[in-house]
């Protein structure tokens, strides 16, 4: 065998150990997951090469447009205290307040009619559940029984609902 066949077959190997360790859910390989080109991954590279997580997004809700970005260097991110979002997640963690949130989120504002939803239970029940979500800031009080999603969580809770139904 001559001197490229073994380069090329060295390669060869180099990259499939690469795959073997990406589908093994180790990391040394690099893993693309999405459709289309990869524009915010080389924006990202290009802004933070070290290492970072951008997200933002565009989304029109009843109260207007919403327009957001966020990013964090890959170290700060590592080196926060993950506790500290605890109890934000767990405001999260209940299929009820999900529903709640996506209603919101969705326009359906009033308290009437969060209850008048068949999934969420009684009047008592539907307060208790927005009075966790409002303490974890993903919903506010629009004033006389009136709710609204922040414009600052929009893009977070619905880049958290895309990287939950990521495959």
């Amino acid at each position: 065998m001559d001197d490229a066949m073994i380069d090329r077959l060295d390669a060869l190997e180099q990259r499939l150990a690469a795959l073997e360790e990406a589908a093994a859910g180790r990391p040394g390989g690099e893993v693309r997951v999405g459709d289309g080109e990869p524009w915010l991954i080389e924006e990202s590279l290009r802004r933070d090469p070290d290492g970072a997580v951008h997200y933002g997004g565009h989304v029109e809700v009843a109260a207007g447009p919403v327009r957001w970005q966020y990013g964090h260097t890959t170290g700060d991110l590592l080196a926060r205290d993950w506790s500290l979002v605890a109890d934000g997640l767990a405001a999260l963690a209940h299929p009820v307040r999900l529903h709640l949130l996506q209603l919101v989120l969705s326009g359906t504002d009033t308290t009437a009619a969060l209850v008048a939803d068949d999934a969420v239970g009684t009047t008592g029940q539907v307060h208790h559940h927005l009075r966790a979500l409002a303490a974890a800031g993903w919903v506010a009080s629009a004033g006389r029984g009136r709710w609204a999603v922040p414009a600052t969580r929009v893009v977070p809770v619905l880049a958290l609902m895309s990287v939950l139904h990521t495959p």
